[in-house]
């Protein structure tokens, strides 16, 4: 089985470098989607005139904003720096969403640090006018391991709302059996159960998602090289439960392109943004594959495989560094 993985391109500098000059973007350009529904833009989040640069004004129903958490994964930042960044990017984020609309916003939580900067984002957050509705938790199946505290095995999801935007409760259903048994209330006289609550075979939502599986390099979605990626289970019920068809969906950190590919899949306008060409590339990238033979990601493989392949920059480089094997070009069997 081939496995022909990247390292974290986030992480190492060289590495972007020498993918930099197969990508169709720089600092500034913006994709517009041959077929209309789509838009990638090089930008910065906290631009003042993003909206103008990307969205052209039009608005949208529900952003969805995954930012660099500011601890573990990524260079720290001085926690007041951070929340002034943050505050740049969620006004710019309130200038492109409808007057009924949705935001949800992932965001880390240092249990080492006072839960920084989650715990600064939300007061922050009390400045602009948004209702909050929701604290939503993924868990996450690897954590981070520790002997004197408890794993910590969630990731942080805000939801905010701002006028009454729609929400689609058939969305929230999962494929969870209603297996759960247990005593819920007296309904006329009779203990009920709490699979009996409703006529449905499966299980609400909650604020606690434990039904999806965090992406590893086995998903056929896996893109390898985004440390950050999330599962497209998780943005399909953020995108199901806060739009309609055709409605835009926007996402300012790009990254893996998980956004702009769920609404691909689910009929809905994706205007999404990364300020690093490569995260523009891969999202690109990601939905012309997917486009192409109907898959998610790249599974064992990578988006740059055949270009790596075929620069022997790129092949030494990943091979002196990090071991990986380069696959052999296939060529064409001769008749």
């Amino acid at each position: 089985m081939k496995n022909f993985p990247l390292p974290r391109i986030d992480n190492d500098e060289k590495l972007r470098e020498l993918l930099i000059p197969y990508c169709r973007f720089k600092r500034g350009d913006v994709w517009i989607d041959p077929l209309g529904r789509h838009k990638i833009g090089c930008l910065d989040a906290a631009e003042d005139n993003l909206s103008e640069k990307l969205t052209g004004g039009e608005k949208s129903s529900v952003a969805i904003q995954d930012p660099p958490y500011n601890f573990v994964a990524f260079e720290e930042k001085d926690p007041v720096n951070f929340i002034n960044w943050c505050r740049r990017w969620v006004e710019t984020t309130n200038i492109c969403l409808a007057e009924n609309s949705s935001f949800y916003i992932w965001l880390g939580a240092d249990q080492n640090n006072h839960f920084q900067p989650l715990a600064d984002f939300i007061i922050m957050m009390r400045d602009f006018g948004f209702d909050s509705r929701s604290f939503i938790t993924m868990r996450n199946q690897r954590g981070y391991g520790t002997q004197k505290n408890w794993m910590s095995v969630r990731q942080e999801l805000l939801y905010y709302t701002k006028g009454q935007p729609v929400f689609n409760i058939e969305a929230e259903y999962t494929d969870i059996p209603k297996i759960l048994n247990g005593y819920y209330k007296t309904i006329n006289g009779q203990k009920t159960k709490n699979f009996e609550r409703s006529k449905s075979e499966f299980i609400r939502a909650g604020n606690v998602w434990v039904d999806i599986q965090q992406v590893f390099y086995r998903m056929e979605e896996n893109v390898n090289g985004c440390y950050a990626q999330k599962p497209l289970k998780c943005i399909d019920r953020i995108i199901l439960s806060g739009s309609n068809k055709d409605d835009i969906v926007l996402d300012s950190f790009a990254h893996s392109g998980a956004t702009l590919l769920s609404a691909e899949t689910l009929g809905r306008r994706c205007f999404t943004s990364d300020l690093d060409p490569v995260f523009c590339e891969i999202t690109l990238r990601r939905l012309e594959n997917y486009r192409a033979t109907g898959k998610p990601g790249w599974q064992n493989s990578n988006p740059f495989e055949e270009e790596i392949i075929q620069d022997k920059k790129l092949k030494d480089y990943l091979s002196a560094n990090y071991g990986i094997e380069v696959p052999v070009k296939e060529e064409p069997a001769v008749l």
